[in-house]
């Protein structure tokens, strides 16, 4: 099992965000390329036992032990979230690449 294997991951929505079925696709296409069984949390902002640690962040945001793949802090206020591409380009989800280099840092911190 390699380390990112072991890591916490949490893909963190509204329930009427849009954007969430192409952060599943997302998700699971870095788990592939990581060669691992694909396995997040889903968080939906607002539900009950709604983690403290996934508050304020926008959707959808995917967090890898806790933290925002691309770095951010939570804003303090449920938004959508837009991501900037290898290109420069504004998206609404992360892509797999960023994804993949969050699942691997965290397995290299630890």
């Amino acid at each position: 099992m390699t380390d990112a294997a072991r890591r916490e991951v949490d893909l963190v929505f509204d329930a009427d965000c849009p954007h969430v079925p192409a952060a599943r696709e997302q998700l699971a296409a870095a788990f592939e390329q990581l060669g691992l069984e694909p396995t997040w949390r889903e968080l939906v902002n607002g539900a009950d036992a709604f983690p403290d640690y996934a508050r304020g962040y926008g959707s959808p945001t995917v967090l890898v032990d806790r933290r925002d793949v691309v770095g951010q802090a939570p804003p303090g206020a449920s938004c959508c979230r837009v991501y900037r591409d290898a290109s420069g380009a504004l998206t609404g989800v992360p892509t797999v690449a960023q994804i993949v280099e969050a699942l691997r840092a965290v397995g290299e911190a630890s």
